[in-house]
């Protein structure tokens, strides 16, 4: 959408702003944090259609454009807003990586930040998003489970792309490679009820089976009792992930795609195919208007 002399200035600002892939925007409620929009011109020029929302999350080498880019196309075609947030390495002045991958840091709830972000979205282009879809890959596949844990009401589905660690529904073990003290770390319990109405997919290279990065040695930060007992590699650990849901009565969609290795591009064909197929039933025949 190209701004035209006669706009006002509030349409410019739209058109040139808001419209197609946005700038990148501070977090109101905390902006160490910030995210860009894709915003489908029919957000705008057909505002009584519905808009649905997707979230692209980031892995750890924090290539925000990348994972917004990625779906403007579908965002366009399927009248769907793409948000893509920003979790920067070190908000807390120390270097530390993978916060976000574990939704607390300090005093930092990534999930509450990510709500705000939806909000704040919803707000910029006068629409509310109740539920949403979200995806992540590798960090942001970490991301992406445990936010469904958390928020299972929240959301419509849920595209989870080859996380290196995983929160398994294992009351044995404690956060975060179980949930056997969930209530105490969030507040919260898990309400498994809303988790089986949210629709499910995994994906992951089948070549992805380095194992160097994702084993926590005894003496890391991140080590807990079972940090590694779900895998050695990420298939395994995403099977093991599919096995723990199944057994919770969640439907999982499970692609491991041939001669893929660690890509998140390498898997998209077939995360767009899950998200197209969970829009599919609320969109016009083709050609219709």
């Amino acid at each position: 959408m190209l701004p035209r002399v006669q706009d006002s200035p509030q349409e410019r600002a739209r058109a040139l702003y808001l419209t197609g892939e946005t700038t990148i925007i501070a977090c109101r409620q905390d902006p160490r944090f910030s995210f860009m929009l894709y915003v489908p011109e029919s957000a705008w020029s057909e505002p009584e259609r519905t808009l649905d929302l997707l979230v692209s999350v980031h892995g750890t080498m924090r290539l925000q454009s990348l994972y917004r880019g990625a779906f403007s196309g579908f965002g366009r075609f399927n009248n769907c807003v793409v948000l893509a947030p920003l979790f920067p390495v070190g908000v807390r002045g120390d270097m530390e990586a993978g916060g976000y991958k574990y939704m607390i840091e300090g005093d930092i709830r990534y999930d509450e930040v990510l709500l705000a972000m939806v909000e704040q979205a919803g707000e910029l282009i006068n629409r509310r998003f109740e539920k949403f879809m979200l995806f992540g890959f590798s960090g942001g596949g970490h991301f992406t489970h445990r936010f469904l844990y958390l928020h299972p009401e929240r959301l419509k589905a849920v595209s989870i792309g080859a996380p290196g660690s995983v929160t398994l529904l294992d009351e044995t073990m404690d956060w975060w490679p179980g949930i056997r003290n969930f209530g105490e770390v969030f507040g919260r319990g898990i309400d498994f009820t809303a988790l089986k109405d949210v629709r499910v997919h995994m994906s992951v290279g089948a070549l992805d089976t380095e194992e160097w990065e994702i084993t926590f040695p005894e003496n890391s930060p991140k080590f807990i009792p079972g940090a590694n007992s779900a895998g050695r590699n990420r298939n395994h650990r995403l099977h093991a992930l599919r096995e723990s849901l199944e057994a919770r009565g969640v439907d999982v969609w499970h692609d491991t795609v041939p001669g893929v290795t660690h890509d998140m591009m390498g898997v998209f064909p077939y995360v767009e195919s899950f998200f197209t197929g969970v829009l599919r039933d609320r969109l016009p025949a083709p050609g219709a208007r």
